[in-house]
């Protein structure tokens, strides 16, 4: 039987993460453009609400997909390149 690890809770999280298309969205943009902020990334999408789209921005920081940078009041959000690599390599491709 294979045991619960770190890794698998890890994996779980980011494959929950992007079974929403716009998630899959927002981390295939930001493997093509690093360092956009909420808006830059609304714009981009187009027809997602900011709340909704703040919501989906934290499910993929939370599991760990998605580096953010703080810079006074605005936050850049980047691709973690290892874990995409890792767990999602199609996004790098």
């Amino acid at each position: 039987m294979i045991e619960e690890t770190a890794e698998i809770r890890q994996a779980v999280k980011i494959y929950k993460a992007l079974g929403e298309p716009t998630r899959i969205k927002i981390a295939m943009l930001l493997t093509e453009e690093r360092n956009l902020c909420c808006s830059d990334i609304g714009s981009k999408l187009e027809s997602v609400a900011g709340s909704t789209l703040s919501h989906h921005l934290k499910q993929l920081t939370d599991c760990g997909l998605l580096d953010l940078r703080k810079d006074g009041t605005y936050i850049y959000y980047s691709v973690n390149r290892e874990i995409a690599q890792k767990y999602a390599p199609y996004l790098l491709e």
